[in-house]
Protein backbone atom coordinates (compact mmCIF):
# COMPACT_ATOMS: atom_id res chain seq x y z
CA UNK A 1 0.00 0.00 0.00
CA UNK A 2 1.26 3.44 -0.84
CA UNK A 3 0.72 6.63 1.17
CA UNK A 4 -1.09 8.31 -1.75
CA UNK A 5 -3.90 5.76 -1.97
CA UNK A 6 -7.22 6.86 -0.49
CA UNK A 7 -9.42 3.91 0.54
CA UNK A 8 -12.99 3.55 -0.62
CA UNK A 9 -15.76 2.57 1.83
CA UNK A 10 -15.89 -0.96 0.36
CA UNK A 11 -12.12 -1.36 0.77
CA UNK A 12 -12.34 -0.34 4.43
CA UNK A 13 -15.17 -2.80 5.04
CA UNK A 14 -13.16 -5.58 3.38
CA UNK A 15 -10.05 -4.79 5.45
CA UNK A 16 -12.12 -4.88 8.65
CA UNK A 17 -13.55 -8.30 7.74
CA UNK A 18 -10.20 -9.89 6.87
CA UNK A 19 -8.01 -11.33 9.64
CA UNK A 20 -10.23 -9.93 12.39
CA UNK A 21 -9.42 -6.34 11.39
CA UNK A 22 -5.64 -6.77 11.55
CA UNK A 23 -5.25 -5.54 7.96
CA UNK A 24 -7.25 -2.41 8.73
CA UNK A 25 -5.25 -1.69 11.91
CA UNK A 26 -1.98 -2.12 10.03
CA UNK A 27 -3.26 0.17 7.25
CA UNK A 28 -4.27 2.87 9.74
CA UNK A 29 -0.91 2.68 11.55
CA UNK A 30 0.85 3.07 8.18
CA UNK A 31 -1.37 6.08 7.32
CA UNK A 32 -0.62 7.72 10.67
CA UNK A 33 3.12 7.11 10.26
CA UNK A 34 3.04 8.58 6.75
CA UNK A 35 1.17 11.65 7.98
CA UNK A 36 3.57 12.15 10.89
CA UNK A 37 6.57 11.83 8.58
CA UNK A 38 5.06 14.38 6.20
CA UNK A 39 4.30 16.77 9.03
CA UNK A 40 7.64 16.29 10.72
CA UNK A 41 10.71 17.81 9.22
CA UNK A 42 13.39 19.90 10.79
CA UNK A 43 12.54 21.53 14.11
CA UNK A 44 12.59 25.31 14.27
CA UNK A 45 15.83 26.76 15.58
CA UNK A 46 15.68 28.12 19.10
CA UNK A 47 16.13 31.88 19.37
CA UNK A 48 19.14 32.56 21.53
CA UNK A 49 18.78 35.34 24.06
CA UNK A 50 21.55 37.93 24.26
CA UNK A 51 24.06 37.22 27.02
CA UNK A 52 23.21 38.85 30.32
CA UNK A 53 19.53 39.24 29.45
CA UNK A 54 17.20 38.84 32.43
CA UNK A 55 13.76 37.41 31.60
CA UNK A 56 11.11 40.11 31.62
CA UNK A 57 13.61 42.93 32.07
CA UNK A 58 14.03 45.84 29.71
CA UNK A 59 17.28 45.68 27.72
CA UNK A 60 20.17 47.60 29.21
CA UNK A 61 20.14 51.29 28.32
CA UNK A 62 16.40 51.44 27.61
CA UNK A 63 13.34 52.19 29.68
CA UNK A 64 9.67 51.40 29.42
CA UNK A 65 7.48 53.87 27.56
CA UNK A 66 5.92 56.71 29.53
CA UNK A 67 2.25 57.02 30.34
CA UNK A 68 -0.18 57.14 27.42
CA UNK A 69 -1.16 60.62 26.18
CA UNK A 70 -4.75 60.29 27.42
CA UNK A 71 -3.48 60.31 31.01
CA UNK A 72 -2.33 63.91 30.59
CA UNK A 73 -5.92 65.12 30.09
CA UNK A 74 -7.20 66.78 33.30
CA UNK A 75 -9.88 64.99 35.32
CA UNK A 76 -12.59 67.67 34.89
CA UNK A 77 -12.38 67.32 31.09
CA UNK A 78 -12.68 63.52 31.37
CA UNK A 79 -15.66 63.91 33.71
CA UNK A 80 -17.40 66.31 31.28
CA UNK A 81 -16.78 63.93 28.37
CA UNK A 82 -18.22 61.01 30.32
CA UNK A 83 -21.25 63.06 31.35
CA UNK A 84 -21.79 64.11 27.71
CA UNK A 85 -21.58 60.47 26.55
CA UNK A 86 -24.04 59.31 29.19
CA UNK A 87 -26.45 62.13 28.33
CA UNK A 88 -26.28 61.23 24.63
CA UNK A 89 -26.79 57.52 25.28
CA UNK A 90 -29.40 57.53 28.04
CA UNK A 91 -31.25 60.83 27.55
CA UNK A 92 -31.02 61.71 23.84
CA UNK A 93 -34.29 63.68 23.91
CA UNK A 94 -33.16 66.04 26.71
CA UNK A 95 -30.63 68.88 26.47
CA UNK A 96 -27.09 67.99 27.48
CA UNK A 97 -25.81 69.43 30.77
CA UNK A 98 -22.15 68.43 30.42
CA UNK A 99 -20.91 72.01 30.29
CA UNK A 100 -19.11 71.66 26.95
CA UNK A 101 -22.07 71.63 24.59
CA UNK A 102 -23.28 74.91 23.14
CA UNK A 103 -26.86 75.78 24.13
CA UNK A 104 -29.45 74.62 21.65
CA UNK A 105 -31.19 77.36 19.77
CA UNK A 106 -34.94 77.27 20.16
Amino acid sequence: MTGDWEPEADDVKAMRRENGGQDFRAFMRQQIATGNARRGGTPKPVDLKPPGHKPGAWPTGTSPPGPPPERSIPKPIWDAAIRHYRNEEHRPDQPCDCGNCPPEET
